[in-house]
């Protein structure tokens, strides 16, 4: 099975939202919104298979608690979580639209306005967009 594969599988949406809430606040808003765009990407009904495929290997990635760097490690332990996000995001910009986004940073406000997480600044400058 292939490293893709693998972090493909390891996604799932129970999985994905445990991650998140459990480790929002650790992981840092910036590694947040772009799980989040991906996640609402995910769910876009235009957005094909490989599309599909690249963000569950991304958000796997994310998910699984061993990897590059260890996500414990403070201040940098997602750091190959972030870049391995940002990634994805532009294999698959073109998904995220501003329905994508609207859903993100309403997310993102409401986490933000029951914890003490900064609140994000989600904007069309922050995915860049294909045509």
């Amino acid at each position: 099975m292939n490293t893709e594969n693998q972090f493909g599988v390891a996604y799932s949406e129970n999985r994905f939202w445990s991650k998140l809430k459990r480790y929002a606040k650790t992981a840092g808003t910036e590694v947040v919104e772009k799980a989040l765009l991906l996640y609402y990407a995910m769910q876009e009904e235009k957005a094909p298979a490989w599309a599909k495929g690249t963000i569950a290997a991304a958000l796997g990635y994310f998910i699984v608690p061993v990897d590059a760097i260890t996500d414990l490690v403070p201040g940098i332990g997602y750091a190959d979580d972030l870049a391995v996000l940002v990634l994805a995001i532009a294999a698959v910009s073109r998904y995220i639209n501003d329905d994508v986004r609207a859903k993100t940073a309403d997310k993102m406000l409401r986490s933000g306005s029951s914890s003490s997480a900064a609140r994000p600044n989600i904007c069309r400058s922050s995915v860049s967009r294909s045509s």
